[in-house]
């Protein structure tokens, strides 16, 4: 499997954007999906992770509120619509494909991984 993100840009405090991920090469409709963000200097953080059918969401609290995560997998692809944008929020994101049916907030759950997008938040 192949991802790529993207969607990543430069914006104002308050602004929004949405990231897209586009899984390739065997598809991942049947694992669940998720979005990691690292900042620089910083550990890699979960952001928000999705089931395969959609149905069961998961977010980190610095997130939960203002991010939704949501996947079409007819297209293969999981979104990240990022509202309320903060500087807190910089950095790179990236897009993972979990072992299982669901996603989780560990990165040791996830098998493949995209190469990131980078989100900047200007105050």
């Amino acid at each position: 499997v192949q991802l790529q993100a993207s969607g990543g840009g430069l914006v104002q405090a308050g602004d929004s954007l949405r990231l897209s991920c586009v899984a390739s090469g065997r598809a991942a409709s049947n694992n669940g999906m998720g979005w990691f963000r690292q900042a620089p200097g910083k550990e890699r953080e979960f952001v928000a992770a999705i089931s395969w059918k959609g149905g069961n969401t998961l977010y980190a609290d610095s997130v939960k509120g203002r991010f939704t995560i949501s996947r079409d997998n007819t297209k293969n692809t999981v979104y990240l619509q990022m509202n309320a944008l903060k500087p807190e929020d910089t950095a790179a994101y990236t897009c993972a494909v979990s072992l299982s049916s669901v996603g989780g907030v560990r990165p040791g759950g996830y098998r493949y991984w995209g190469q990131g997008t980078l989100v900047t938040v200007s105050s």
